[in-house]
């Protein structure tokens, strides 16, 4: 769900273009004037008023006064004789008649200051180009001139200054539109080359050809560009040698840009906002009615959606016949989580803390836009444009990519909604070509109850373009189970209680074997939570990487994707192999579980151990079941003994055993309370999810042994190894098929020791 990089790291160019001014520019900053050379706002440039030929009737008109930006020498000012006997007037009526005269035939005298005069005057200017009168008239004094002199070549030598400030401006922005202009070219070719070369077809896979970055480009261009128009309709309009005002800029700025995409995303703020107000009223139903809108299944005790009431009560009509055809996946789950109320709202507002709560499912998250701040220090009323990548842990199954509007609103004291949905006109036109999943209301309401707990009642309702499966995970997909409201509610659960654990400070002995302080109990747990999200991120099908399935001799689908480290601390520098293997097992996801993260059973399918015994010397618990735990391993050699880091997570949807071996003396550091952000960590591991079969019971009875029907489970293994310390050298055939031996090999093992070769 989010969209930044590819299946290499982003170059410098693409970062130095994302960290360029020219991307935040506001039309506060942009509005120049075309003509900005020269030219004086009228709050900084009096104008002599009532005398023919001085320009005062225009310079009230006009409010400008022309000043060369080149002009570095002896100014021209008006003579002192300009000034004596202004506003006397004479008895006598001829006198007075003949001086009228007198004044019109009179040409005004102009003067040049002295050098001398120029380089006091600059000398103060450095120091104070504001001077007080008091400044000014001692100034005046000591070159000999009139105040109002001084004063008028205080307010032009700023105005010049202005000037060149401006036009050196101007010069920086068109420069920045240029570049950006360049880049628009430069990704309109790529993208235009995103076909195949045999039929000629757009690709389906959109790894290399459309990356994040690319898209987010696109979507900053958009805004640009209608910057951009914005203000040459405003210079257009504007008087000739007239700058838009300040006051003008301020509130352009503090306006929402999405205020200016009319035309490019389509929809005013107003009929976003009406758009939202909707969907949170159809949240709100969703999420409390019963029946006949939500009907409890008696074989899976799942909520199912009467989609022909839902039809009924909202007036939704079908999808529209102009689009693919669709599939509408509706689920429901209520559940408590650790948190503080104000602590979870702060984080779906903010996509970065959203993302990282859900690492198994998102693997990209984005604010493309904020339309309104909202209220406050929780942000109530907050609405955003966001995008996200929504990913299950293996490449089999593709990412579904959402542009959707968050709107955040405060119900009550203690109950906040968060609604989440996609708008037709802006989704369109920032790239039709991406929206096969949409999302109707969907989201959760969330209430405060005592001691740090919120109840969360989850709604997930979307609407998907149907897109090719792997026949292995196809039901668990097609069920909606895979992205539907169990795993979101269950996800949330387990990260917000890892949090209390790693917070807490009383944890007994027990669930800290090995480690004596807590300063060395959270390093470890940090360390164990950056491995993990790193594995996530690693075996998904996000454009992150490209994927490249492998033959293999026993049968199992392999793939492989290759990256480069050059300077992230937090993996080994170099080339990084990452090779990923699905298989179906015959053994309920419990047990699957429960068999992997025991240290006494590692030895029958780690080929890494070497068939030694392994154990464990120190054990962290990380929340209520004893499964959410993380260990620290140590193979028993002779020759090279190993420590492995591995941490485990289970909750009622999906399971995570991921591992890594560590630095012996790091590892130590870390036990002890140091920093462990320096701790480079390559991890491995397994994903364990249901089948997805939830068939019905064979006999009705009350005992509650007999009631469940354990299907199999999905297992996905990843491994990783560095091919090359040099980031530069080329991924080999034989790294590739030693890997892909090294993975089989582990999967007969396990296979052989559940009893389930045949399957």
């Amino acid at each position: 769900m989010g969209l930044v990089d590819m299946s290499n790291p982003p170059t410098s160019r693409t970062k130095d273009f994302f960290a360029s001014p020219a991307l935040s520019l506001s039309l506060a900053g942009i509005f120049r004037s075309a003509n900005a050379d020269g030219v004086a706002e009228a709050s900084e440039m009096e104008v002599e008023e009532g005398e023919e030929g001085s320009g005062g009737e225009r310079g009230r008109r006009e409010g400008t006064v022309e000043i060369s930006s080149e002009n570095s020498g002896p100014m021209r000012s008006r003579s002192d004789d300009e000034f004596e006997g202004e506003g006397e007037h004479d008895d006598d009526d001829d006198a007075a008649a003949g001086d009228d005269k007198n004044k019109k035939k009179k040409r005004k005298k102009y003067h040049r200051h002295t050098a001398e005069q120029i380089r006091e005057m600059e000398a103060l200017f450095k120091e104070s180009p504001h001077p007080d009168e008091k400044q000014r008239q001692q100034l005046s004094k000591q070159l000999g001139l009139a105040p109002r002199q001084v004063k008028f070549w205080f307010q032009n030598r700023r105005t010049q200054i202005k000037a060149i400030q401006e036009r050196h401006e101007n010069s920086l922005l068109k420069t920045e539109m240029e570049k950006l202009r360049e880049e628009n070219k430069a990704m309109r070719e790529t993208i235009n080359k995103a076909c195949c070369p045999n039929c000629g077809m757009a690709t389906t896979s959109r790894d290399s050809s459309l990356t994040t970055e690319e898209q987010q480009l696109r979507i900053e261009n958009a805004k640009l560009k209608a910057e951009v128009e914005k203000l040459r309709a405003a210079l257009g309009n504007s008087p000739s040698g007239a700058a838009p005002s300040c006051s003008a800029g301020n509130e352009q700025e503090n306006r929402s840009s999405l205020d200016f995409y009319t035309g490019i995303f389509g929809l005013e703020k107003s009929r976003i906002m009406e758009i939202v107000n909707q969907a949170m009223e159809e949240l709100m139903k969703m999420a409390t009615a019963g029946e006949p809108l939500w009907i409890r299944s008696v074989e899976t005790g799942r909520e199912i959606l009467n989609y022909d009431e839902y039809m009924k009560e909202f007036g939704v009509e079908n999808p529209s016949s102009g689009r693919p055809k669709r599939s509408i996946e509706a689920s429901r789950e209520t559940g408590v989580a650790f948190v503080d109320l104000p602590r979870l709202v702060q984080i779906f507002n903010d996509a970065n803390q959203w993302k990282e709560m859900f690492p198994c499912l998102i693997s990209k998250a984005a604010t493309v836009d904020v339309i309104s701040n909202g209220e406050g220090p929780n942000k109530n009323g907050a609405v955003q444009l966001m995008f996200a990548e929504v990913q299950m842990l293996t490449p089999m199954v593709p990412t579904r990519e959402i542009y959707f509007v968050r709107y955040c609103k405060q119900l009550s004291a203690e109950k906040w909604a968060i609604v989440d949905v996609s708008i037709d006109k802006v989704e369109d036109n920032i790239d039709a070509s991406l929206v096969k999943c949409r999302k109707r209301p969907s989201g959760c309401i969330i209430e405060d109850k005592s001691n740090g707990h919120c109840k969360v009642t989850w709604v997930e309702h979307l609407e998907c373009q149907k897109s090719p499966v792997h026949s292995m995970y196809r039901t668990i997909v097609n069920s909606g189970l895979a992205f539907g409201a169990r795993h979101w509610t269950a996800t949330l659960q387990l990260q917000c209680e890892r949090i209390v654990f790693y917070m807490a400070t009383n944890v007994p002995t027990k669930d800290s074997t090995g480690v004596t302080t807590l300063a060395g109990r959270k390093s470890i747990l940090k360390l164990a939570h950056r491995m993990t999200w790193s594995f996530c991120r690693a075996i998904g099908a996000s454009s992150y990487h490209t994927w490249n399935k492998v033959t293999s001799k026993t049968g199992d689908d392999i793939r492989f994707s290759s990256r480069k480290n050059l300077n992230d601390p937090s993996e080994p520098i170099g080339v990084i192999l990452c090779v990923v293997s699905s298989a179906w097992l015959p053994v309920s996801p419990p047990v699957l579980f429960d068999f992997l993260r025991d240290e006494t059973h590692r030895n029958e399918w780690d080929i890494m151990s070497n068939g030694s015994p392994v154990q464990s010397i120190a054990n962290l618990a990380k929340g209520q079941d004893r499964g959410n735990a993380v260990t620290i391993q140590t193979m028993k050699s002779k020759e090279n003994p190993m420590w492995v880091l591995q941490d485990c997570c289970t909750n009622a949807y999906e399971s995570l055993v991921v591992y890594a071996p560590v630095d012996i003396n790091g590892m130590q550091s870390v036990i002890t309370g140091c920093d462990s952000s320096n701790i480079a960590v390559l991890p491995s591991g397994f994903s364990i999810l249901p089948d997805g079969l939830e068939s019905r019971p064979l006999v009705i009875t009350s005992r509650q042994e007999e009631k469940g029907t354990e299907g199999g489970s999905l297992l996905t293994m990843a491994v990783q190894i560095i091919t090359s310390t040099s980031p530069t050298a080329k991924l080999t055939t034989e790294s590739v098929e030693s890997v892909n031996t090294l993975i089989s090999c582990t999967l007969q093992n396990i296979r052989t020791s559940l009893q389930c070769e045949d399957s």
